[in-house]
């Protein structure tokens, strides 16, 4: 049976594809930041967005855009003056979010959270005509935005300090990081889900790793994969009825742990078929003794 007749698994497919191609292309920034987990902490931010939109009965996408970037931008904020460390911030945008969000969606009308579990965990088969299309609009706009700022935002990513010497608008550079990741994380949410959203920045970009050295071919390589296993996880789930999101990271990991091996195997038999450098012996002078 041919699942991709029905229109609702054309959208899923689409909106995976865009999500799979952007997500890498923000999460190599990331990476490079060592912010990995910076989507997890902006994603439970989100949740408060999504419960503030079914509390005032709007669209839980919308909202959960507005306050994932307000709440992504205060952490900048607060990580660039120093008033608490990174991992600190990330931990108050964690617990915060996910507990308000909890209970904003419990003051709200959808009292048993049956949408919020679409939100966690992905709910591409619902994906409407109208949420593909921010989804395009916004991944298009991120993407644009890390390929044409690519050489800035690798700058200040890999030396802040130089990057702020050379002239380089930093704070506001970080700002367009931090509105990004917030606008990823939250279109997202449809594929994955606000609790996997970090693995399609994450594992796409820690495959390519195994394989790449320069920045350039590392993106590139990152978003070949994010697509790969963001379409194959679309078509996997339709075939064996599991859910889209979890199916997709799955899938993700597995190439991970495909091209780490082979990497490893392929530089073990290099390292083997080599023959080995014969070892010369040291010249040695003879010296005459001198005649007395």
């Amino acid at each position: 049976m041919d699942l991709f007749q029905y229109d609702f698994m054309i959208r899923a497919l689409l909106g995976a594809l865009i999500i799979g191609l952007t997500a890498p292309a923000l999460g190599i920034y990331l990476v490079q930041r060592r912010l990995s987990l910076i989507g997890d902490g902006i994603g439970h931010v989100a949740l408060t967005g999504v419960g503030v939109g079914l509390l005032l009965n709007q669209s839980p996408v919308l909202s959960a855009v507005i306050v994932a970037a307000i709440g992504a931008v205060g952490v900048e904020l607060i990580r660039e003056r120093g008033r608490t460390s990174g991992d600190l911030a990330l931990a108050l945008l964690f617990y915060g979010g996910i507990a308000g969000g909890v209970v904003l969606v419990a003051l709200s009308d959808d009292a048993n959270n049956n949408s919020l579990v679409q939100y966690l965990f992905g709910s591409l088969i619902t994906t409407s005509p109208e949420d593909i299309a921010v989804i395009a609009v916004l991944g298009a706009a991120v993407l644009i935005a890390m390929l044409v700022f690519r050489p800035a935002l690798f700058a200040v990513c890999n030396d802040e300090e130089y990057a702020r010497v050379s002239g380089l608008p930093v704070r506001a550079l970080n700002l367009l990081m931090a509105v990004t990741t917030a606008v990823t994380v939250t279109i997202a949410m449809r594929t994955v889900g606000l609790l996997l959203v970090s693995a399609l920045m994450v594992i796409p970009v820690a495959a390519a790793q195994q394989v790449t050295r320069g920045f350039r071919t590392t993106m590139a390589a990152a978003m070949a994969i994010g697509l790969v296993a963001a379409g194959a996880g679309v078509v996997v789930s339709a075939e064996a009825d599991t859910p889209p999101g979890a199916t997709t990271v799955i899938l993700a990991l597995a190439v991970f742990v495909a091209i780490t091996v082979g990497a490893a195997g392929l530089r073990m038999v290099r390292r083997h078929s080599q023959p080995p450098r014969e070892v010369e012996p040291p010249d040695v002078v003879l010296q005459e003794a001198p005649v007395r």
